[in-house]
């Protein structure tokens, strides 16, 4: 077993992170390698996904007797009930960081392939996904602060790796998901963030793809050789100020486009149940593709969120579960619905029928991804759009390699309390920056077709786990909801709600955190 060989597991380590790298090197030199990662995506992202991911959004939402709903105000208030500390970021620096893993090119490229492949209803089912998967998204970081570590540098760790180990004592299910979460965020995901950072800036600027890629791959050397607190600095310095800027930008191009606003609604919600005549050949699609971009951009049940909430010191777990559960309508439903409405508005956009034909053919020539946003911001404002969206998605995909950097290292540091193999962190650091530069220099559909095999292997892994494992995350809801209507400052002990291995916690209670009320 992996628990009693930690030499093993080291090498599993080792030779799975090297053979997905040749993997990477050598895929696109044949067309039946390409063709398999395509099958297993197929596999991967088949309706049983989409179903678990929309049941298990309704469950919760049930189960926690709608929170997303009816806590907004408390979701906003804790954003700042907490402090900086030696062990821990903020709740806004864990926001930020979450965020900053949230909003990526899925919200500017993904959002445009769901509308080419899925129709304007592609758009609904992507505000259903995030509207039901903040449910979901409240219960997996709250599991996530309930079961944190801290390293031997003293910082605040945790994610699924930890709550499956704890809650449900399958370290073997543990072991799974932090190499596939290595794999997949530091290995896999990368290239489709570089990818979409070179693309715009090469087609903006003229800039020459390599050395762009460079200047990525430096800049991100810096940051994460820098550690989590260096992370958490950068993504609450630039997060919140690209999101309002790329918000007020949608604005503006809407106001001028006011009056096609009423019928763009129209066309989403009658797209969505194939009330549409025109796009009546892919209603499915337009639930699989928006489910799979909602899930891509806002990650709600993919297993990415737990990390950085986990990182916070708040006073309760309940309180990052309800900031993690707001950053999914940050993320989907301002941002890629900002999107979304920018392109639908103009009529920048394709629609490709299931056959390969056009249903919608507003952009010849014209590739599904960032161009057509840039096509409707031109559209309104006549030479802005091609810049404006290669700085944007500048912004949002470097922060999401920052991101993706922080969730692989935790799960290195996870794996590293068995196998004590300290230049794993090294390693993997070489490794992503490495994933970056060949990732940058690849084709768009390698490289989201590599994403997006990493995004389905955890979703399916961690929706499994907190489906298992949901009820410390319920009792921590009911417990912080019965505190805080009597008393000023909540206080978690798991003793008292029957919860085990989570020893942490009567240490953070021995030295109480800073709390604003």
């Amino acid at each position: 077993m992996l628990t009693s060989a930690p030499n093993t597991a080291a090498l599993i380590i080792e030779w799975s992170s090297r053979a997905v790298i040749i993997a990477a090197f050598q895929v696109d030199r044949g067309a039946g390698v390409f063709d398999l990662i395509t099958t297993l995506n197929d596999l991967v992202w088949s309706s049983a996904l989409v179903y678990l991911c929309l049941g298990a959004g309704l469950y919760f939402t049930l189960r926690t007797r709608f929170v997303q709903f009816r806590t907004l105000r408390l979701m906003v208030r804790s954003l700042r009930t907490s402090h900086e500390s030696h062990a821990g970021v903020s709740s806004f620096q864990a926001l930020a960081i979450s965020l900053s893993g949230r909003v990526g090119t899925g919200n500017i490229a993904g959002v445009a392939t769901a509308i080419a492949f899925g129709g304007p209803g592609a758009v609904f089912w992507m505000w259903v996904v995030a509207l039901l998967g903040a449910s979901t998204s409240f219960i997996e970081c709250t599991l996530g602060q309930i079961y944190k570590e801290k390293d031997p540098r003293g910082e605040y760790r945790g994610g699924p790796a930890f709550y499956i180990e704890k809650a449900l004592g399958w370290k073997w299910y543990a072991w799974i998901f932090a190499i596939a979460t290595v794999v997949a965020t530091g290995l896999l995901l990368p290239g489709v963030q570089a990818n979409a950072m070179v693309a715009a800036v090469n087609g903006a600027f003229g800039i020459d793809p390599a050395v762009v890629a460079a200047i990525v791959v430096a800049l991100l050397a810096f940051i994460i050789f820098g550690g989590v607190k260096r992370i958490a600095h950068f993504s609450q310095l630039v997060v919140p100020f690209m999101a309002i800027g790329y918000v007020l930008t949608a604005v503006v191009v809407l106001a001028l486009e006011a009056e096609r606003i009423p019928d763009m609604f129209m066309l989403v919600f009658k797209s969505a149940f194939g009330m549409e005549a025109g796009f009546g050949a892919v209603f499915g699609s337009a639930i699989q593709w928006g489910v799979k971009r909602g899930i891509y951009s806002n990650e709600a049940g993919q297993g990415t969120g737990p990390h950085p909430a986990a990182a916070a010191e708040v006073d309760h777990p309940a309180r990052q579960g309800f900031v993690q559960a707001f950053s999914i309508y940050v993320d989907t439903l301002f941002i890629c619905t900002a999107t979304a409405l920018m392109i639908l508005s103009t009529g920048m956009y394709n629609v490709v029928a299931p056959d390969g034909s056009f249903l919608v053919h507003g952009l010849p020539g014209v590739e599904a991804g960032p161009a057509f946003t840039q096509a409707a911001i031109d559209a309104a404002a006549n030479g802005l759009g091609s810049p404006l969206v290669a700085v944007t998605l500048c912004f949002f995909s470097f922060t999401t390699l920052v991101a993706y950097y922080y969730i692989a290292e935790t799960n290195v540091a996870w794996i590293n309390r068995s196998v004590h193999r300290t230049w794993l962190v090294f390693a993997l650091k070489v490794g992503m920056l490495v994933a970056v530069g060949h990732g940058a220099m690849q084709t768009a559909s390698l490289a989201w077709a590599l994403g997006d095999l990493g995004v389905g292997i955890m979703a399916w892994l961690n929706l499994i786990a907190i489906l298992l494992i949901q009820r410390p995350a319920l009792a921590a809801l009911r417990d912080f909801e019965t505190q805080i209507a009597s008393t000023t400052r909540p206080v978690f002990d798991p003793a008292a709600l029957g919860i085990q291995n989570a020893e942490l916690w009567y240490e953070i209670e021995r030295a109480p955190v800073r709390v604003n009320n």
